[in-house]
């Protein structure tokens, strides 16, 4: 078409409208030709994303560091199991058997005891078996918690669990062991607003007592240090050896260990005794 026809074209109504639509629609197709083309999603990758920046260097994170063991004390691991009402003796047994299993399983563990409750004062909060595992500082614990073979145990354990209890605390191994060891293990949670300076002297009488009261063969205590969410408040442990029933029968009524609990309940919110044979 000549300019002169294409004048004429726009000089009429029609043609005007004609126009003005073929060139709207060259001017869209122009532009839409102008834009950057639209953003694609890529592939999911299989690769970690890299930082484009120097400030968003990806972190790797560290080894944990842990405090050395204090000098001549070893980690405690202590934990007491409450069972299901449904749950057999021989589901009981099962758990026992495979907890019993772990040291064989597991380096970091050093010691291990366990035994049923045979306390006679009735505070042990439902709680029926006890076991104790002993690791030579905060890194054994650390290597054992998430280990494959403790977490197969959970699997055996979680059916039948109806609560548990956990208390970690720096203990002093004995030189020499006992034939026979009856383990009586005392915990307290004290009051919200009991004084640090009375607590300490509640810690003070209780390490006293050995010196008093012969019938007790060895003692350890500590506070609860535990990376786990399982003391439902307490935080001391006290851990009472003797070598007889009839040793223990003679400690609980003793003077001295009467005027101890004079000591002790004017900041006791609560407190949880169990007593076990120790096994191996």
């Amino acid at each position: 078409m000549t300019t002169r026809h294409l004048n004429q074209e726009r000089s009429h109504p029609a043609g005007l409208l004609k126009y003005l639509i073929c060139y709207s629609l060259v001017l869209g197709l122009c532009t839409a030709c102008s834009k950057p083309p639209a953003s694609v999603p890529s592939p999911v990758s299989n690769t970690m994303d890299v930082p484009s920046t120097e400030n968003e260097l990806a972190t790797v994170d560290e080894e944990p560091e842990f405090a050395p063991a204090p000098e001549g004390k070893v980690l405690r691991h202590a934990v007491f199991f409450s069972f299901k009402e449904e749950s057999t003796a021989e589901d009981i047994q099962g758990v026992v058997d495979a907890f019993r299993e772990l040291p064989s399983k597991i380096d970091e563990i050093i010691d291990f005891e366990w035994g049923e409750n045979n306390s006679p004062e009735g505070l042990n909060d439902g709680f029926t078996h006890c076991f104790v595992l002993t690791f030579r500082d905060e890194a054994g614990r650390a290597a054992y918690l998430p280990h494959a073979a403790h977490k197969a145990f959970g699997s055996v354990l979680r059916p039948h669990n109806d609560k548990v209890f956990v208390i970690d605390y720096w203990g002093t191994p004995t030189k020499e062991t006992l034939e026979k060891e009856l383990k009586h293990a005392v915990f307290f949670r004290f009051k919200k607003d009991a004084a640090s300076e009375d607590i300490h002297k509640v810690e003070e009488a209780f390490a006293a007592l050995p010196s008093k009261i012969d019938t007790i063969q060895a003692f350890e205590w500590g506070i609860n240090n535990s990376p786990e969410k399982h003391s439902a408040g307490f935080t001391h442990c006290f851990m009472v050896t003797f070598d007889s029933e009839e040793g223990r029968a003679a400690y609980l009524p003793h003077p001295e260990h009467l005027t101890f609990v004079e000591i002790l309940k004017p900041v006791l919110d609560a407190p949880r005794v169990l007593d076990f044979w120790a096994q191996k």
